[in-house]
């Protein structure tokens, strides 16, 4: 009864976040992919919102979306392959594809008490430290492949410690287990190292009755995620800076810090180092419980821990990048809640889980923690200037700052795209607002190179508007 309820509370909490937070550069690919083009040919000139909704109403197959996916993305098929016929049974809304995570999320929750259980650990408290952590409930809502990885990682590891426990069909659930952990890197590459330490894991207790099938299970996936990453491993040079050492490791440390506790520091204004600090502090205290508790069913949970970072810190030393971010990190999440859940006494358990709501409250509703896109469309529609000219940076590839900021748009909005080499003679226009995205950088140099030309234009006056929105209002006659 109190899984069930807890389930219930993540279902509330998970929707409620899916719901509240504006649409994402990310989750553009998403629904751009599955709904037939990857990559919109948005008009070229000034257009309306209302003239291309078109573009995100559409439907693709399973076949153009892996051809698609080679072409133009870093990820492999299986989630997007989903979310295709997701959308057909459930329509093209942002809200609907975040709702396909959301229940992913529960799914995987699900399984997480059953992992609980079989380890005697209390199920319910661990669900709630889990889904109360930042980086599994961002993951576990946004229209992206995480929530189906997690989902299949955990399930893989219910069905390894099942295996463990059961001799007679040990080899039926290792490969099952090994089925799973292929389907979850099929869902995000990043996904295989929960596989990698759970392999680790049986290979250390010898248990090869349960290794080998494992590792044929996951077999059967190996060959189309070669086919997929040999064609995408280089799609996106500049995604990440280079790698340095130093700067890794000081990353895991600040992301590991925000994949549990969110964003409560940028909350605190002048006191965030106070706040960092008390963080700190609770992590300190958490570590020594674990040690001090520590039991040795608790040795995959552990493993599983090390791997996530100790995986990305590998990568980027073989890539020559920094693939460090919240999102990738939260794939430990659900398993530090089981060392917590096992190890924290319940007084310290209580303090854990209310600075954690502290932090999935500004998940909901803190703007420092969400995209500036939609952000930016919404305070337009509070302007209310229907005359006035937006300029939009189009972007690395014009999906994910014009889908979300688009979508987000009220439909009479008249928009340009632009891009840095677009010239800043707009000689009929009384009104300009720039919005002043900088999510990528092509974004970044298009926003600051308008702002430079129309800042040295005397026939522009700039006004104050927001810390998004720069308006220029025309002072010369118009020609």
């Amino acid at each position: 009864m109190r899984i069930t309820a807890t389930l219930l509370v993540a279902f509330l909490i998970l929707s409620s976040a899916a719901w509240l937070r504006p649409p994402e550069y990310d989750e553009a690919y998403s629904l751009f992919l599955t709904a037939g083009d990857a990559r919109p040919a948005w008009p070229a000139g000034i257009f309306r919102p209302e003239d291309v909704r078109s573009f995100y109403k559409g439907s693709s197959s399973l076949p153009k979306i892996a051809r698609d996916l080679r072409a133009y993305d870093v990820h492999p098929p299986l989630y997007f392959w989903l979310l295709e016929y997701w959308r057909r049974l459930f329509g093209p809304g942002w809200f609907a594809a975040r709702m396909l995570s959301v229940l992913l999320s529960i799914a995987g929750l699900a399984a997480l008490a059953w992992v609980a259980t079989l380890s005697e650990i209390p199920a319910a408290t661990t669900l709630l430290i889990t889904v109360l952590s930042y980086g599994f409930a961002y993951t576990g809502i946004v229209a992206r492949g995480f929530a189906l990885a997690h989902a299949l990682n955990i399930l893989a590891v219910a069905l390894i410690l099942l295996a463990t426990r059961k001799r007679v069909r040990a080899r039926t659930l290792g490969g099952a287990a090994g089925l799973a952990f292929g389907a979850a890197a099929y869902s995000n590459y990043l996904a295989v190292f929960t596989c990698l330490a759970a392999f680790s894991w049986l290979a250390l207790h010898r248990r090869r009755k349960i290794l080998l099938p494992a590792i044929l299970g996951f077999a059967v996936f190996l060959p189309s995620l070669i086919f997929f990453f040999l064609a995408q491993h280089s799609s996106r040079p500049g995604q990440f800076q280079r790698f340095a050492p130093m700067h890794a490791v000081a990353l895991l440390a600040k992301d590991f810090g925000a994949a549990i506790f969110g964003g409560l520091p940028l909350y605190a204004g002048h006191e965030d180092g106070i706040v960092a600090g008390i963080l700190l502090l609770l992590t300190a205290i958490c570590a020594r419980f674990i040690v001090k508790n520590w039991e040795p069913k608790l040795s995959l949970f552990a493993l599983i821990v090390l791997f996530v970072p100790a995986g990305l810190f590998a990568l980027g030393l073989l890539f020559n990048t920094t693939p460090i971010e919240i999102r990738y990190l939260a794939f430990a999440m659900p398993f530090i809640a089981l060392l917590v859940a096992q190890t924290l006494p319940a007084g310290w358990r209580h303090v854990l889980l209310a600075v954690q709501a502290a932090g999935i409250a500004g998940l909901c509703l803190a703007p420092s923690t969400m995209q500036p896109q939609a952000i930016a469309a919404h305070q337009l529609s509070r302007l209310n200037l229907p005359s006035a000219l937006v300029l939009l940076p189009f972007g690395n590839d014009g999906v994910g700052i014009p889908g979300p900021f688009i979508a987000a748009a009220p439909g009479n909005l008249r928009l340009q795209l632009i891009e840095p080499a677009t010239p800043a003679a707009f000689p009929q226009e009384h009104n300009i607002i720039l919005a002043a995205i900088r999510a990528d950088a092509a974004s970044r140099q298009t926003t600051n190179e308008m702002l430079e030309k129309l800042r040295a234009d005397p026939c522009w006056s700039e006004q104050a508007v927001t810390l998004l929105l720069d308006s220029f209002i025309r002072t010369c006659k118009k020609n």
